[in-house]
């Protein structure tokens, strides 16, 4: 649609929905994500050399592309912050983190591109990838880098077709952490136009994988196809969803790859089932939730009216691990909300106790639904006008922190059992990144709605929402900023690099 903001895609057609699906039915809860529990990937399928039906290769070492560039050592195997928001959950709440106080910047790393994903926090690294398609590991306390890979040549802005808002457009996705294998997954979108899906030891920055995910994802137009989700891991496989580019471009279909952590076997894949859009784009990627499910929001389709059949855009839907679709949302007002991009798309379904979910989307409407029972068209339990939302959102028991567009981020406190929408409190105006939060706060950006120039990263008062503390970040910020928290440091996404800040 015009107008639509930081979209990206995917590709296939499925029948169109002409209707509210039928009721999820209870399942059993399957075995815990590898990244949190499991069997440990046998060292021998990390080493083995295999070019699959899906044509992936996994080495045995050495790296495909570039080699990397050792600038120190790292140490430690904990890992701290492995994925978008912390967990599979996307809670973006950080446990043992020390009282906040007064922030102060630690270091600032300039790496060769701008980082639009959260920093991972692994063992002694950072690790955060750029829009030149460079994986980077800094030393956590000093910033130094220990190793850096470039593993492709980004999109530059001539090859885009006069779309998109991102330029060179290299790793958007924030990547995934295994701790099972010690890998490091990301999604390089590079020059050809490809969407390679690479993995990297998180010791030494060797490429042990690469696969190219265009085969599903892109109906032969991968060069509509924007990959800026945080991947996620679940059930021995590696996540990748999709939208298009800023501007609509081209024909494009939102939907979820996914390839097995090893890298040999086919890949899977589920398209929202319209002609068109449905893009899965929000920032924080899938949410995966205790038994293994996946859950995603998807943007404007191509029906508009509701004469059109329903086709599958504008909802929340949740996915199987082998990506069949097991129950959706979407509002009665699905067609109006396509035609005038008011969709869902702009953030993440949260998961909240006593079956609930709730999310806001561009439309300022804030949806309460019961995860038991999805409800299919018009199945809220609740609905209340929050803010027009875009980024992910934290979640730490019912309460649930909102970003909004144009800023102040909001909390609100949900319940599916109570069927209540209430709004706790507002932060201070111009507080529009998404949101994390630990040591008894709430820690927030606000960027330049243009992408350009400074931000300030506010901790909040996590009760109240006043201003404890704040501090300048000069480097710039992108779209839909946000941080990563571990320790007494908070890690901040820039356009140049990465900021750290201490004060936790």
């Amino acid at each position: 649609m015009p107008g639509h903001v930081e979209t990206p895609t995917d590709s296939g057609v499925q029948a169109a929905l002409t209707g509210p699906q039928p009721t999820r039915t209870a399942r059993t809860p399957r075995r815990g994500r590898l990244i949190t529990g499991g069997t440990a990937l046998a060292a021998a399928a990390l080493v083995a050399a295999a070019c699959s039906a899906g044509g992936s290769t996994l080495a045995a070492g050495g790296n495909p592309g570039s080699a990397p560039s050792p600038v120190g050592t790292a140490s430690g195997t904990g890992a701290n912050w492995p994925e978008y928001d912390g967990n599979a959950l996307r809670t973006g709440v950080a446990t043992g983190v020390p009282p906040a106080g007064a922030l102060t910047t630690a270091w600032n790393a300039r790496l060769d591109g701008a980082v639009y994903g959260q920093p991972l926090v692994v063992g002694d690294e950072v690790i955060a990838a750029t829009e030149n398609d460079s994986v980077y590991a800094l030393n956590r306390v000093t910033g130094k880098t220990i190793w850096r890979t470039n593993v492709g040549t980004p999109v530059p802005r001539s090859a885009l077709h006069g779309c998109g808002n991102i330029f060179p457009l290299g790793i958007t996705g924030t990547p995934v952490y295994d701790a099972s294998n010690g890998l490091v997954y990301a999604v390089a979108e590079i020059t050809g136009y490809q969407h390679m899906l690479v993995a990297l030891d998180a010791t030494t920055g060797t490429v042990k994988l690469r696969r190219d995910l265009d085969g599903p994802t892109t109906a032969n137009q991968p060069d509509y196809n924007q990959q800026r989700p945080a991947l996620a891991i679940d059930d021995g496989r590696v996540y990748a969803s999709f939208g298009g580019l800023s501007g609509d471009c081209g024909a494009y279909q939102g939907g979820v790859v996914s390839a097995p952590l090893a890298g040999d076997g086919p890949l899977a894949s589920w398209h929202t089932p319209t002609s068109r859009e449905g893009a899965v784009w929000g920032p924080g990627g899938p949410v995966v939730d205790r038994s293994g499910d996946l859950w995603i929001s998807n943007g404007n389709g191509a029906a508009e009216s509701s004469a059109d059949p329903y086709d599958g855009s504008d909802s929340v839907t949740e996915l199987s691990p082998t990506l069949e679709r097991l129950a959706f949302f979407a509002p009665s007002t699905w067609a109006a909300d396509n035609a005038n991009d008011k969709d869902l798309g702009s953030t993440q379904p949260v998961l909240a106790p006593g079956n609930t979910v709730f999310i806001v989307g561009k439309g300022g409407v804030g949806y309460l639904l019961n995860s038991t029972d999805l409800g299919g068209i018009g199945g809220q339990v609740a609905e209340q006008n929050v803010c027009r939302a875009f980024g992910t959102a934290a979640v730490s028991g019912s309460t649930v922190y909102e970003p909004c567009r144009t800023g102040p981020l909001t909390a609100v406190e949900v319940s599916a059992a109570n069927k209540t929408i209430k709004v706790l409190w507002e932060g201070p105006a111009g507080t529009d990144g998404s949101p994390v939060v630990g040591g008894g706060a709430v820690w927030v950006t606000e960027y330049s709605q243009s992408g350009s120039g400074g931000g300030v990263l506010y901790e909040l008062n996590q009760a109240t929402g006043q201003v404890e503390h704040q501090i300048t970040i000069s480097q710039g910020m992108p779209h839909f900023s946000t941080l990563s928290l571990s320790g007494a440091t908070a890690y901040v996404s820039t356009l140049a690099g990465i900021t750290a800040i201490n004060g936790a």
